[in-house]
């Protein structure tokens, strides 16, 4: 048999799959209406282990891959099922309130909170997200919050990822706590160099102060130094302002090169991250949810059952609706045992079709889910 003729063969199988898979996916709807009218859940996992054993069984030595065909079905049927169910999600409601609202393109000027003093990175990235924005510095991440959620300022501007030291957990915790939406991100090349008082060599360095993200960033150069003490700060520009001030001698500040001239000090070395693709993301954070034109990223945190497949599921609903998603990360439930939250970023538009319905398919199966918002990346 030639290969024409095998593909024939195939083309046929694939139109009798089709045939039924489209017949099974049908009957979800009597699903749907036969559990709403016996309040039954539509996640099943006692039947769905039944009918993995039954495939996997009839499967022979084809074991392995008929488990993870009819695990993919499934995951498919229980999306389907969520769309059918009636009762509206909090992230519709959310959504669809938003979306009533007119359409409006992310402005360039608002009152925005940002940590740290001027030359800071994340005075850069304000800069970027408003041009003519008005800044308000404060003194901590949580602070940002604050200012927003008081009515102080429209907009704060934090970092959440860099690209050689991953994600900002403080800041992701407090998106958790407050509850805010992200309006809008942008990516900052970052560049950090170390600083010192005019005069001062860089054998007379006894400690340097960073913030602790700058300080990982830059985690090769730091181990060169022997006999240097590396001290946390609470910012970039802040340190370096901190030892312009200081008249101890033996200080350096790792920061953005902006700050030597800014605070009068002088560059020992540049260019000391470890990658020259270092790049942080920042994100613009609002009190009220608002989706401005051109959004077409979504952040999402939420946390899986502690079961054996939990997260493939939520990967295969992501991937039953052809969604790519551009993050996936993980950390530990404080006070928890070995359970976890997962950070998700999708290049995707809650206008796309689908998205909505998956987004609702994720909330009732996951035990906790926050929308993070629906944003442009520039």
């Amino acid at each position: 048999m030639d290969i024409a003729e095998i593909r024939t063969k195939i083309d046929a199988i694939d139109s009798d799959l089709l045939k039924l898979f489209l017949q099974r996916m049908a009957l979800m709807r009597d699903v749907v209406d036969y559990k709403t009218a016996h309040n039954l859940p539509v996640v099943d996992k006692v039947r769905e282990r039944e009918v993995l054993a039954q495939m996997m069984d009839k499967a022979g030595d084809m074991e392995e891959y008929a488990f993870y065909f009819f695990s993919k079905l499934i995951s498919l049927a229980c999306a389907r099922q969520n769309e059918f169910i009636a009762k509206p999600t909090k992230v519709r409601t959310l959504v669809e309130q938003v979306m009533a609202q007119p359409n409006e393109v992310f402005p360039k000027t608002g009152t925005v909170a940002c940590q740290g003093v001027e030359g800071s990175n994340a005075q850069a990235a304000c800069d970027k997200l408003l041009p003519r924005g008005r800044i308000m510095y404060v003194k901590s991440f949580k602070a940002v919050f604050e200012a927003v959620g008081s009515g102080l300022c429209k907009y704060g501007v934090l970092p959440i990822e860099n690209s050689s030291n991953g994600s900002v957990r403080a800041v992701y915790e407090l998106l958790l706590e407050y509850q805010f939406s992200i309006v809008r991100s942008t990516d900052l090349f970052i560049r950090h160099e170390l600083l010192a008082k005019p005069g001062t060599k860089l054998e007379d360095i006894q400690q340097v102060y960073s913030h602790p993200q700058a300080l990982g960033q830059c985690s090769n150069f730091l181990a060169s130094l022997k006999g240097v003490e590396v001290l946390p700060y609470s910012n970039t520009a802040s340190a370096a302002k901190m030892v312009a001030e200081s008249k101890e001698p033996g200080l350096a500040a790792i920061a953005a090169p902006d700050c030597a001239k800014l605070y009068g000090l002088t560059s020992l070395c540049s260019d000391i991250q470890d990658s020259d693709n270092n790049y942080t993301r920042f994100i613009c954070i609002a009190k009220d949810p608002v989706i401005y034109a051109g959004s077409n990223h979504i952040s999402l945190i939420l946390t899986c059952s502690n079961t054996p497949g939990a997260l493939n599921d939520i990967l295969s609903r992501l991937a039953a609706h052809g969604i790519n998603m551009s993050k996936l990360e993980s950390c530990p439930v404080t006070g928890r045992h070995f359970e976890f939250m997962f950070f998700l970023e999708l290049d995707a538009s809650v206008q796309d079709p689908g998205i909505l319905p998956m987004l609702e398919d994720l909330e009732r199966s996951c035990p906790t889910f926050t929308f993070g918002g629906s944003y442009a990346l520039v």
